[in-house]
């Protein structure tokens, strides 16, 4: 079993800010005026003070100071101010919120090494604090996509990090954080992101030929494929492996493959509040939803951002635009409004603006165009706010907060604020992509509380057991619901396997097949 662990703060591995000390702690920072550290010093000593830490390039010390030292130094005309020493806590590891959203922290996974996931992607950096230790072997994919545990995308590294990301005290943890599960990683993606379905073919066979008892696939296109059809129900039916994928990306009614073959289950992905992604495909194979939106996991050494917001010494989460530069910038907050135009009054300063009607990177050129050093997005709907830079490159950091902390931020205008975005091993992700793993993760972890089951029983006890969204029943946007690995444990309890099992997937399948070439957004879902 695993306990909630402590929410990362401002999207970053690092050093979090708390608000206030305790009041039961009397430390403090004393800022005196230049060479008056040795008066102000032994002021505070004959009221009862005592150093703790000498700054002496900040003209200041920290201190443990009584009430009469701290009313000393206050009215004293050598201090210019004394502030609590506010304490620094370690985020040493955080749960993602799809972990216990998916109830994985209600079931062990001590007995996970009976099952073996099998992640077709782009591949898996095995140098990665969360994944090193894992049970991981891999193949390569005779395309030339080169090495398995390397990753030129950090597709799949995101996607194994949510299926297995290790409970070490660093970084994230996974659906089965134990490092008990079997992992083997195919390659096919390299950085171009795309493949042909022959070659998910040959992959999902070579799950097959290590031990895969759950396939997952964060991955789809537009054509179906006569081959892959035939392939992937001769897995499910007469091998007994259960095969996950993405259900896509372009927020349409339009089915994507492998995800909508029978033998398949498809995944749409929802938001911390259980509200469909509005990029979900929505059609009548959808199976079941998994968290999708605003998903952190690792990605390969360096090729995350890590995004600090600090606003009149107060820490606020935020998310690094993806494309931003690096970097990090300091001034007053200033409102740009909608950043519709150049803000006028930006110079030197760090841009307040609020989501709509433009891109994200047309309202971070207005903050720039006005001289602002950086840009801080609040979104106009409940939630973080995760927003892309696209092909455009802009000179300053920038990121995205919650519409509430905008709208408190509203209330800061002219308060010293900074934006700092660094190199990181971890990052969030948005898409059907993110969703599948924890679904496939599921899968693995309640079967194996149940290894005799066959892959029918457990889709079937997934899907009764999921937690129903949407409209009453099976729907196109949420399928039977949100995976559930606690209730599909209490299902397979009062409901024993060995009854024969029955699928239920979707409704439709077969058709003609191209085989041709999966390029674009809808490769990588």
């Amino acid at each position: 079993m695993r306990k909630p662990l402590p929410k990362l703060l401002a999207g970053a591995l690092a050093l979090a800010i708390s608000a206030q000390a305790s009041a039961a702690d009397d430390r403090y920072i004393v800022k005196f005026k230049e060479g008056k550290g040795p008066a102000v010093k032994a002021l505070m000593e004959r009221n009862g003070g005592r150093s703790a830490l000498a700054l002496e390039k900040q003209n200041a010390m920290a201190a443990h100071l009584s009430d009469k030292a701290l009313s000393a130094l206050r009215s004293n005309p050598n201090v210019e101010y004394v502030e609590q020493d506010v304490k620094r806590y370690l985020m040493a590891e955080t749960e993602p919120y799809g972990i216990s959203m998916v109830q994985a922290h209600l079931v062990d996974d001590g007995a996970a090494s009976n099952q073996t996931v099998c992640i077709i992607d782009s591949g898996y950096d095995q140098r990665h604090v969360d994944l090193a230790a894992n049970l991981v072997t891999g193949s390569n994919d005779p395309g030339g996509t080169g090495s398995w545990d390397t990753d030129e995308n950090s597709h799949g590294t995101h996607v194994a990090g949510t299926i297995a990301a290790l409970e070490n005290g660093e970084g994230v943890i996974g659906v089965l954080p134990g490092g008990k599960i079997k992992l083997h990683i195919v390659k096919v993606f390299g950085a171009d992101g795309w493949a042909y379905s022959s070659s998910l073919v040959a992959a999902a066979q070579e799950c097959a030929n290590n031990g895969a008892s759950v396939i997952n696939m964060s991955l789809g296109g537009t054509f179906k494929s006569r081959t892959e059809d035939q392939a992937f129900a001769d897995l499910y039916a007469n091998q007994n492996i259960l095969s996950v994928a993405a259900a896509g990306n372009d927020g349409n009614t339009r089915h994507s493959y492998p995800a909508s073959y029978d033998s398949v289950i498809s995944v749409a992905a929802v938001d911390s509040s259980k509200v469909v992604a509005g990029f979900s495909q929505q059609t009548d194979q959808v199976e079941l939803a998994g968290p999708g939106v605003g998903v952190l996991s690792s990605v390969p050494i360096g090729m995350g951002l890590s995004s600090t917001v600090s606003v009149a010494g107060n820490a606020i989460e935020a998310a690094g635009m993806d494309g931003s530069p690096m970097g990090s910038a300091s001034g007053a907050l200033v409102n740009c409004g909608l950043g519709e135009a150049t803000c006028a009054d930006a110079s030197g300063k760090v841009c307040l603006i609020e989501r709509g009607n433009i891109t994200f990177a047309e309202k971070v050129q207005a903050c720039e165009a006005g001289g602002g050093v950086a840009a801080v997005i609040y979104n106009n709907e409940p939630g973080m706010l995760y927003g892309t830079m696209g092909d455009t490159i802009t000179g300053i950091p920038s990121a995205g907060i919650t519409d509430t902390d905008g709208a408190a931020l509203l209330g800061q205008i002219g308060a010293n604020s900074t934006l700092t975005i660094e190199a990181s091993d971890y990052a969030y992700f948005d898409g059907t992509s993110m969703a599948t793993p924890h679904v496939a993760g599921v899968a693995a972890l309640v079967w194996s509380q149940f290894p005799s089951c066959t892959a029918a029983e457990i889709r079937t006890a997934l899907n009764t057991s999921a937690e129903d969204l949407g409209a009453a029943g099976r729907d196109t946007a949420y399928g039977y619901g949100l995976v559930q690995a606690q209730g599909a444990v209490s299902f397979l309890t009062a409901n024993p396997c060995g009854g024969g099992g029955s699928s239920s997937g979707g409704s439709s399948g077969g058709g003609s097949g191209g085989g041709k070439p999966c390029k674009g957004k809808n490769c990588t879902l």
